[in-house]
C-alpha cells in the first residue's frame, strides 16, 4: 500500500531553500522590500547620512580610559604601557570628533523637525554602530527626532547603538544592499574622520556624482580638514590629471559643527525645499546655539 504523502512546504516557508544559493535572489529582494516598507510606514522622505570611525569615544569615556591606562602601569611591561598610553592619548584627542558629530546631528535635527512637511525630512542616518555613528544618532535623539541605523551582520558582532529609533533599526547581510539604502534616500553625506570603510563610502558617492549617476543633488561635507589633508592630498588628483579641477567642488571641507550645519541647511533649502535659504529662515526660526 502506497504511503500517503505529506504536503510539501510552501516555497516562501521552506527555510533550507531560502537559505540556499538558489534562494539568494529572494534574500536580496527582502533587504530591499522590508526596509522600504518600514521607511514608508515611518514616513521617511529623505536622509542625511553620517559616516566616520567606529573607534572614536566620547570625551568622558576617552578620559576615563586614559586614567585607567595611567593607573595600570605597574601591571604591564614598560613597552606595552607606552603603546597603551599612546593609543589612549590619541583617543582623547580624537574624541572631539565624536562630540562635534553629536553637535552637528543635534543642530540638523532640531532644524529639520521644524520643517512644515507631511513626511519626515533629512533624518539623521548612520551605520548603526559605535563611534561617530553613535554620536550622530545620539545628537539626533537628543534633539527629539527620529534617527536611523543601517547595521551590518559581521563575523565580529557590531551591536546597534542605543540611540537609534527602534522602528528604524536595520541589520543587513549584503553590503551592497546596505550601501543602496545609504545612497537612495540621502540628500547629504557628512564624512567625519575614519578609516577604509569611511573612505569607501565617500568615494562611492563622489564617483556617482562625478559620473552624473545621481538623479538628485547630494551635498557632501568632509569634516575635519586637518585630519583629511594629512591623510589625503585631493589636489594631487587634479595635478596628476586623474580628476578635473571642478570635481573638487563636489564636496566642502568644514571644521565646526555650526559651519557644517549652516552649509547643510542652506544647501538642502536651496536644492530640496524649493526656496532660498534667506526666505526659508523667515519661516523657520533660528535654532539655539547652545549645546545639547
Amino acid at each position: 500500500m502506497t504511503e500517503k504523502l505529506k504536503s510539501a512546504p510552501l516555497a516562501y516557508r521552506n527555510e533550507p531553500f531560502l537559505n540556499s544559493p538558489d534562494g539568494r535572489l529572494l534574500r536580496i529582494l527582502s533587504e530591499y522590500s522590508e526596509p522600504l516598507a518600514r521607511f514608508r510606514r515611518e514616513q521617511i522622505q529623505d536622509t542625511v547620512v553620517f559616516f566616520g570611525s567606529a573607534r572614536f569615544q566620547g570625551s568622558a569615556a576617552a578620559k576615563t580610559n586614559l586614567t585607567s591606562v595611567e593607573n595600570n602601569g605597574a601591571n604591564i611591561s614598560p613597552g606595552q604601557q607606552e603603546k597603551d598610553l599612546k593609543r589612549a592619548l590619541a583617543s582623547v584627542d580624537m574624541a572631539r570628533y565624536y562630540e562635534d558629530a553629536r553637535r552637528m546631528a543635534y543642530l540638523l535635527t532640531e532644524w529639520s523637525i521644524q520643517i512644515p512637511a507631511r513626511r519626515r525630512r533629512f533624518v539623521v542616518t548612520t551605520g548603526g554602530g559605535p563611534g561617530i555613528m553613535e554620536a550622530a544618532n545620539l545628537g539626533a535623539h537628543e534633539a527629539g527626532g527620529k534617527t536611523i541605523g543601517l547595521n551590518i551582520n559581521l563575523p565580529f558582532e557590531q551591536n546597534p547603538n542605543p540611540y537609534i529609533t527602534p522602528s528604524l533599526n536595520f541589520e543587513f547581510h549584503y553590503f551592497f544592499m546596505r550601501k543602496f539604502w545609504f545612497a537612495y534616500l540621502a540628500k547629504a553625506l557628512v564624512i567625519f574622520p575614519g578609516g577604509f570603510g569611511t573612505m569607501d563610502e565617500l568615494f562611492e558617492i563622489l564617483t556617482l556624482a562625478q559620473t552624473d549617476k545621481l538623479a538628485k543633488k547630494i551635498l557632501v561635507v568632509i569634516y575635519g580638514s586637518e585630519y583629511w589633508h594629512r591623510i589625503m592630498n585631493f589636489q594631487a588628483f587634479v595635478d596628476a590629471g586623474t580628476v578635473a579641477q571642478e570635481d573638487l567642488d563636489l564636496f566642502k571641507f568644514v571644521d565646526t559643527p555650526e559651519e557644517g550645519f549652516e552649509f547643510l541647511r542652506d544647501g538642502l533649502t536651496k536644492h530640496h525645499l524649493g526656496g532660498t535659504p534667506s526666505k526659508q529662515r523667515e519661516v523657520l526660526p533660528e535654532i539655539a546655539k547652545t549645546r545639547p
